[in-house]
């Protein structure tokens, strides 16, 4: 039997993620299916539009357990409302930002980050920090296109992604480039062939949904998923002006 995998889209933007764009991401063992929250911001660019897209983020991760997913991703680098999601539920939940750090970091020494926006900084230090791993990210960079307009004009955009790896790689001294939005899948191996054209081959690109896919497979596989000691289930209690699904222990 196929292992399920939700991706969590945590913007109300219909169209950035397709159904047959999902499906392309699974394999011969694994089912992926996506699901826009129904409340929250237009895309996430900054912690202020975080902060609204986690309630209804977290409402469908639960809904997804209930469904009989296997595990979950939450489709955004700002990886917004993880730890409470796995406070919520006992299945995997993945978060791209997370992995993909996790897997720069042993991929080589020193990783840069090249994003949409420059006001994205913070929110990438502040992730950085609170995965241990701040010590190892040389920098962020961005190639200065929104969201929303990512996939308007898909030249420019592998053009800045791979101007602005090349500049982290020689300017800033990082050994692997991770793509700073989920919105950029699908273009890792393309500016992996544009850094061998400036003779900088060896280097990963790492994209981090597909990271992300993969590691969830691998926990399924191992059976194993994060510790409810470190995320243990909340107290059941009234929480006014959000429709949640029943969620955590009644004690």
């Amino acid at each position: 039997m196929k292992s399920r995998i939700r991706l969590i889209v945590p913007i109300i933007t219909e169209g950035l993620r397709t159904e047959a764009h999902a499906a392309a991401l699974g394999d011969d063992d694994t089912e992926i299916s996506f699901v826009t929250i129904d409340n929250g911001p237009e895309t996430i660019e900054g912690e202020f539009d975080e902060v609204f897209a986690k309630p209804d983020t977290v409402a469908k991760i639960i809904q997804a357990e209930q469904d009989g997913v296997d595990a979950v991703i939450i489709d955004c680098m700002g990886d917004p409302g993880l730890a409470a999601a796995r406070e919520a539920v006992a299945i995997p939940v993945l978060g791209p930002c997370q992995t993909a750090m996790h897997v720069a970091s042993m991929l080589g020494h020193r990783f840069s980050v090249v994003t949409v926006l420059c006001r994205l900084q913070p929110l990438l230090d502040n992730l950085a920090s609170i995965y241990g791993v701040s010590g190892k990210m040389t920098s962020v960079r961005s190639v200065d296109i929104p969201v929303i307009e990512l996939d308007k004009d898909p030249e420019r955009l592998c053009r800045a992604l791979a101007e602005q790896s090349i500049l982290a790689i020689e300017d800033d001294g990082a050994d692997v480039i991770i793509l700073g939005c989920t919105g950029m899948d699908g273009l890792a191996e393309a500016i992996e062939n544009e850094l061998m054209k400036a003779r900088l081959s060896g280097v990963p690109v790492i994209d981090p949904i597909n990271a992300a896919i993969s590691l969830a497979k691998a926990l399924l596989r191992s059976k194993l998923s994060h510790s409810k000691r470190a995320f243990g289930y909340p107290r059941r209690k009234k929480i006014k002006g959000f429709n949640l699904p029943t969620y955590g222990n009644e004690e």
